[in-house]
């Protein structure tokens, strides 16, 4: 029977990788993987909250419906109720709850920065990124994507997908606030948003064509380093 993390007494487990290490070998498999597919820094902010438990594809349906009657900016967003922003997001999921964290943000972001998305990069990451958590309905992951992909400003972006590699490599033991998990990239890299940005994207890249539920080891590129904790062997 093999131990908890997968491997059999007497055979040596792998040595704990290296941040640098593990993006290196993403990178050398699956080439550049930046990531966020949008026009404008106020759609990334639009498409990070809506995106907030519910598959990409209904996000990209919700974009294209506020898209086509050329309101996909906070000028032409800022003046509708939320009843009225509803409507335009039903595609996306829980559009209500939504409609009401997007009439918060784009009242934040008329008070801080006059409407204008691009101007949030003239701030600093921490300072944004507290200032985000403020507004309602804006957690962790959904203001570090806006401070990431939107503003340009380095703040690591930590999701499922994140937590399930870096626990099977043996970098993270499983239970870990947000902040905590973020810390060990904060920590571990420079701070560099395009780094960051690339980084994450590799995360995604690898969580879905390979470190699934059911992980595909074999393929893997970072086989030779993981610890595979919680993966069953033969």
């Amino acid at each position: 029977m093999g131990s908890p993390g997968g491997y059999r007494r007497g055979v040596k487990a792998p040595a704990t990788p290296s941040l640098r290490g593990i993006y290196g070998s993403l990178r050398a498999r699956f080439g550049p993987a930046g990531w966020w597919p949008a026009k404008t820094p106020f759609e990334v902010c639009l498409g990070a909250i809506l995106t907030q438990n519910t598959a990409w594809t209904n996000v990209e349906k919700a974009l294209h419906a506020i898209r086509s009657r050329r309101l996909l900016s906070h000028r032409a967003l800022h003046p509708l109720r939320a009843a009225a922003i509803a409507r335009l997001i039903r595609p996306s999921g829980t559009f209500q709850v939504k409609a009401r964290r997007v009439r918060a943000f784009l009242d934040f972001l008329e008070s801080e920065y006059g409407g204008v998305a691009e101007r949030m990069a003239s701030s600093r990451a921490v300072t944004l990124r507290a200032a985000l958590l403020r507004v309602h309905g804006i957690g962790p992951e959904t203001a570090d994507c806006i401070v990431l992909y939107a503003a340009g400003l380095p703040s690591f972006v930590v999701d499922a997908y994140t937590r399930r590699v870096f626990e099977r490599l043996g970098l993270l033991r499983g239970g870990e606030s947000y902040d905590e998990v973020q810390r060990l990239f904060h920590e571990g890299l420079p701070a560099d948003a395009a780094l960051f940005n690339d980084y994450h994207a590799q995360i995604v890249v690898l969580a879905k064509q390979v470190c699934r539920k059911r992980p595909l080891c074999a393929s893997c590129p970072l086989d030779a380093v993981c610890a595979k904790v919680g993966v069953a062997r033969a």
